[in-house]
């Protein structure tokens, strides 16, 4: 299978910073892969809180991940404070992909980079939905 080679955004919207802790450590010593997804998705949480939508009803709809991918490019480690970066790309009827970047605050050294697949869902039926026109220009205003 050929590696997955992402390139970094030109620009990111969102940015948080999150602490890696002895928990997000495996055996190796460095950051383990099912955490960096953890890390991710609380990035992911706070970037449609800082838009003022919880994922559970961002403008009238619920979300769900349809695909997540991630590059390693480095590792991380315990105490390191890493900086993710979001901005949303490649919409579609019924979501877009969220883009992501994440590298140690103090060295800038890049340990990530990948993408999520957010697809709306109609809250009763639970099958795809149109994105929320409110939250699509919402988004689009950052750019």
């Amino acid at each position: 299978m050929p590696r997955i080679q992402l390139q970094p955004e030109p620009h990111y919207t969102f940015s948080t910073e999150i602490q890696i802790y002895i928990s997000h450590v495996n055996q190796g010593g460095h950051l383990d892969n099912a955490q960096l997804l953890t890390l991710v998705s609380e990035a992911r949480v706070r970037f449609f809180k800082s838009l003022g939508h919880p994922e559970s009803n961002v403008a009238g709809a619920p979300i769900v991940v349809g695909d997540l991918v991630a590059q390693y490019k480095s590792e991380g480690f315990h105490g390191e404070t890493m900086v993710v970066q979001m901005t949303p790309t490649a919409f579609n009827k019924y979501g877009f992909d969220l883009q992501y970047r994440m590298s140690d605050k103090d060295s800038q050294r890049e340990v990530a980079l990948g993408k999520i697949g957010i697809v709306f869902i109609h809250r009763e039926d639970r099958k795809v939905t149109p994105i929320p026109t409110a939250f699509l220009a919402q988004v689009q205003r950052l750019s």
